[in-house]
């Protein structure tokens, strides 16, 4: 069955709330959620810099680069909540925060840059897209996605995968 990249995008969208609703009402026992939830998100940020956001550049090249600051402060927010114990009012502080930040750049994907994209790529070029976005996904979804996520709270992949961007442009 094809997917267009557009379609699996909100697809993980969708997930990724859902495991968010988990851990907010989460007591404690957060573990299994918080691997889904990272794993879920490091896979989905890469399948965007390596792909969608360079097929995105002539299209919106404001939305991509805000984009990637997103994913950097998102991905710090991430670090952040696996640094601390789950359960506890830190805990579901920074799962907050990482929700809202998450939620805002869905809803700028979804409501601004998904529309442009499906209009300038079509329905072929997004299914070529889905195909390999996809097959990246399961790829780090196997060797567990956080792998490809800088250590530091510094440096994150959004830094590193703008700079490949940016070569492109």
């Amino acid at each position: 069955m094809k997917i267009s990249a557009t379609d699996l995008l909100k697809k993980q969208h969708r997930k990724v709330e859902k495991t968010f609703a988990a851990l907010e009402k989460s007591n404690g026992e957060a573990s299994e959620l918080l691997e889904s939830l990272s794993n879920d998100l490091a896979a989905h940020m890469a399948i965007e810099h390596d792909f969608l956001y360079p097929a995105a550049a002539e299209v919106d090249s404001d939305l991509i680069s805000e984009a990637f600051e997103e994913h950097a402060i998102a991905e710090i927010a991430l670090k952040r909540l696996l640094a601390c114990e789950p359960g506890g009012e830190i805990f579901h502080a920074r799962v907050v925060v990482l929700k809202e930040l998450i939620k805002h750049h869905v809803e700028e994907e979804e409501e601004e840059l998904f529309p442009k994209l499906e209009k300038k790529l079509g329905k072929a070029r997004l299914e070529e897209l889905g195909a390999e976005m996809a097959a990246r996904f399961a790829q780090l979804q196997e060797m567990g996605p956080m792998t490809v996520v800088p250590k530091t709270q510094t440096k994150t992949s959004a830094d590193r995968d703008r700079k490949k961007f940016d070569a492109m442009l």
